[in-house]
């Protein structure tokens, strides 16, 4: 394992948690009527997420993806979630665009119906993100790094 495999992963989390962290500060600026803090809190919590995925990109492309490395009896447990994290996480994306265009035209009425259910959605995907992330690497030892299509798929 090199440098790059040990620090991507903890990059990539450190952007994905960052990103929830902003956002949940900007929404509770816009909750107490600060709409330009809300404004940038978010733009920046958007930046740290579109960083998280730039990294992770990189880190598939690059080295590969970890696979599982924790017990047979819980690689299909792991599995399923990991597959549900993806899902959110493709969500939470398409929400956020969606929720970014909104408010880059200002159609902030329909801004402000899309844009809790994106937040949301990103809490949860951060969190089982967060989940994802112990479950490789601090809580099992990691699998082997691989394609990421043999990763995702469990083998």
């Amino acid at each position: 394992m090199t440098i790059v495999d040990k620090v991507l992963p903890w990059l990539n989390e450190a952007f994905i948690i960052s990103s929830a962290i902003v956002m949940a500060f900007g929404w509770r600026a816009i909750r107490k009527g600060r709409r330009e803090t809300h404004r940038r809190l978010m733009l920046t919590g958007s930046v740290l997420a579109a960083l998280f995925f730039i990294s992770y990109v990189v880190k598939t492309v690059v080295v590969g993806d970890t696979s599982f490395g924790g017990p047979a009896q819980w690689r299909t447990p792991y599995q399923v979630f990991l597959q549900a994290h993806s899902i959110l996480a493709t969500v939470a994306a398409i929400l956020g665009v969606i929720t970014l265009v909104l408010a880059f035209r200002a159609s902030f009425r329909r801004h402000k119906r899309v844009g809790p259910w994106t937040v949301s959605v990103w809490f949860v995907t951060a969190a089982t993100g967060l989940m994802v992330f112990l479950l490789l690497y601090i809580i099992f030892p990691p699998g082997e790094t691989t394609n990421v299509l043999r990763a995702w798929s469990g083998h």
